[in-house]
């Protein structure tokens, strides 16, 4: 599989994960809260900031007819028009540059999803390293080629997708000319239940694909993203606010700036964690072994004296023979010498009968 470098950060299988916070429109239409999520952002130690490139009538169009609407009583947006969701919750153009312009002057890689052939071409003028393909966009092959053909990575969402509908975007992505791809499983509900993240097919579609896989998370908290990071996955995004309770139209399940440090932190621990396959001690087990239990003489004892369960014991620590081997040794060994109570014992201390 393969792995490629963006802002000296390296991404793929066998990397730390990349971490990408996603601001969508938590700036709930101010400037000067979206400079100061991406602080927050940098401050919790992420790796990327992405926003969203759209316009209301990018996505669609004014009309109040019932397939304009959100009519699942389930959904955050529930009983909202389209059009004006989308009028809130975009990100304004005239915003991207300022905005990627100081996430990267506070050290991240800065990138967007477009929604359409215009965001691509926007995004191109602001030399974007990187896109991303949403789930509900991950059907648009032609703005999958188009996006392929700038010849920068790519990252897809494969939420709501089918395997057949994911290896079409890939196929598309691969021939319009994207030489690195990056596959997210996402669970495309808002928030999505913990127990349909699924997360056994991150392997499974790195295997049968041969793509390096992350996580769109849209659960609530951080615990389905470490699992991910234990399964391989190489790349984690999460929607980020500065506050749950001050509101925003993704705010139910985005990450508080303190939680999204914690995120940073315990992924990259679990990712650290994973190591090899190994069944040896560890280095820094070495020194523990001093206390497993082991055989010592705990009563005085006389040269030629037998060993029994009052004299012969397996205690703490560990510098004596096995406790494995204490039944042999009281039913055929007596003492060989003299030996002082709290010694370990070894093979020297014994006779055989």
């Amino acid at each position: 599989m393969s792995e490629f470098s963006i802002g000296g950060r390296r991404i793929g299988t066998g990397c730390r994960p990349f971490i990408i916070a996603e601001m969508s429109g938590n700036h709930n239409g101010s400037l000067e809260r979206a400079k100061a999520i991406v602080k927050a952002i940098a401050d919790s130690g992420a790796d990327a900031l992405k926003l969203q490139t759209y316009t209301a009538d990018t996505m669609t169009i004014r009309s109040d007819k019932p397939d304009f609407r959100i009519e699942d009583k389930d959904s955050l947006w529930s009983g909202r028009n389209l059009y004006d969701l989308y009028e809130e919750a975009h990100t304004p153009w005239e915003w991207h540059k300022p905005l990627f312009d100081y996430a990267k002057s506070l050290g991240m890689v800065a990138f967007s999803t477009p929604f359409d052939a215009t965001a691509v071409d926007f995004l191109e003028t602001l030399e974007v390293p990187l896109y991303k393909i949403a789930s509900f966009e991950n059907t648009d092959l032609p703005l999958i080629r188009k996006v392929a053909a700038t010849g920068k990575p790519m990252i897809i969402s494969a939420g709501t997708a089918s395997l057949a509908e994911i290896d079409e975007a890939l196929n598309a992505a691969r021939k319009g000319g994207a030489k690195h791809i990056v596959l997210l499983k996402c669970t495309s509900s808002y928030p999505a239940p913990a127990s349909e993240a699924n997360l056994m097919t991150i392997p499974y579609l790195a295997a049968l694909f041969g793509v390096p896989v992350g996580l769109s998370d849209h659960t609530q908290g951080i615990g389905t993203s470490i699992a991910a990071v234990a399964l391989g996955g190489v790349a984690i995004e999460k929607h980020v606010t500065l506050s749950r309770s001050e509101g925003g139209v993704d705010s139910a399940f985005s990450l508080e700036p303190q939680e999204l440090a914690m995120l940073v932190k315990e992924s990259a621990q679990a990712f650290d964690s994973l190591g090899q396959v190994q069944y040896a001690p560890s280095k820094s087990e070495e020194a523990s072994r001093r206390f497993r239990r082991s055989l010592y003489v705990v009563k005085p004892m006389v040269k030629g004296e037998a060993f029994t369960e009052v004299n012969l014991r397996a205690i703490r620590p560990g510098f004596g023979l096995k406790p494995a081997e204490g039944e042999a040794i009281r039913a055929g060994a007596v003492a060989a010498c003299d030996i002082e109570a709290g010694t370990a014992l070894r093979v020297q201390h014994l006779v055989w009968r």
